[in-house]
């Protein structure tokens, strides 16, 4: 399948308590969400609904939750010990507070955690994707659908690559030239 190149525009729309829909983010012609088909960056029923649009092209459509990123699990929230988030024998209270989105990892993955709650012995954190439990509505137009080149392909499938398109032979990205541009 030939990967797309895809820019838009589009208003991310969530229902509130009463089931109406209110703006919750937004991609603007001045900072539009680009992203290559067939590649898992964005969600699959998204690729699905924008990929065959013409730059041009005005959406609408919704995903349901179970699409998207799931129901909202209560077993996603768990308590940690304090003493894992020591910093030179102190609480890190400078980026461990309600509300901060910590990176945490079991050793195999890195995942973003939300800080819910900090008592005396335990830091309570969320564990659920932010949208979780959410239908997503999405409102937007076409920038730009045209094939993805080689080298935007490259970019993304080698992200330390940074300007090079997967031609320097530096890094970790497999690269066979020398521009200098990979990360060392």
């Amino acid at each position: 399948m030939e990967k797309k190149f895809i820019s838009l525009t589009y208003d991310l729309m969530l229902k509130d308590g009463e089931g109406k829909l209110y703006k919750y983010e937004s991609a603007t012609r001045e900072r539009p969400f680009q992203f290559i088909t067939g590649i898992g960056y964005a969600l699959d029923l998204f690729e699905q609904n924008v990929s065959a649009l013409n730059a041009g092209d005005s959406f609408e459509f919704e995903i349901p939750c179970d699409e998207a990123y799931g129901p909202y699990e209560q077993d996603n929230v768990i308590e940690l010990d304090k003493g894992i988030f020591l910093r030179d024998g102190k609480f890190d209270d400078q980026h461990v507070k309600v509300g901060a989105v910590i990176p945490l990892s079991d050793g195999e993955r890195t995942f973003n955690a939300v800080v819910t709650d900090i008592r005396e012995d335990k830091v309570k954190v969320d564990l659920n994707h932010p949208l979780a439990g959410e239908d997503l509505t999405f409102k937007g137009k076409i920038i730009e659908s045209r094939p993805a080149t080689d080298e935007e392909v490259e970019s993304v499938l080698h992200p330390k690559c940074h300007g090079c398109g997967g031609h320097c032979g530096q890094g970790d990205c497999s690269c066979e030239g020398d521009c200098g541009s990979c990360d060392k």
